[in-house]
């Protein structure tokens, strides 16, 4: 009964520390994007010598990966950049 105590206080105190840190908020944010289709942001894709190709505005749910593109859903499309740069700025509040 008593390491049980132990184990409940332990997590819980792991549980309130970790509120306060800032990979903790990002994740809280990460997850409200992936529960809610997105979040409100703006999107600018630029060519690699930095000249402007589009910019979107709205309710964006953009993936991110390791494979030189960027994938995100728009107004019921989708759209893919390959080789650009993309600058993704959104509302966390």
């Amino acid at each position: 009964m008593k390491k049980k105590i132990i184990a409940i206080t332990l997590g819980l105190a792991l549980c309130l520390g970790m509120t306060g840190c800032a990979s903790w908020d990002r994740m809280v944010t990460d997850m409200k994007s992936d529960m809610n289709d997105g979040m409100q942001r703006t999107i600018t894709v630029y060519t690699a010598d930095g000249k402007k190709l589009a910019t979107y505005e709205g309710k964006i749910d953009i993936e991110t990966n390791d494979g030189g593109y960027v994938k995100f859903d728009f107004n019921g499309k989708r759209y893919i950049y390959y080789n650009c740069f993309v600058e993704s700025i959104a509302d966390i509040d």
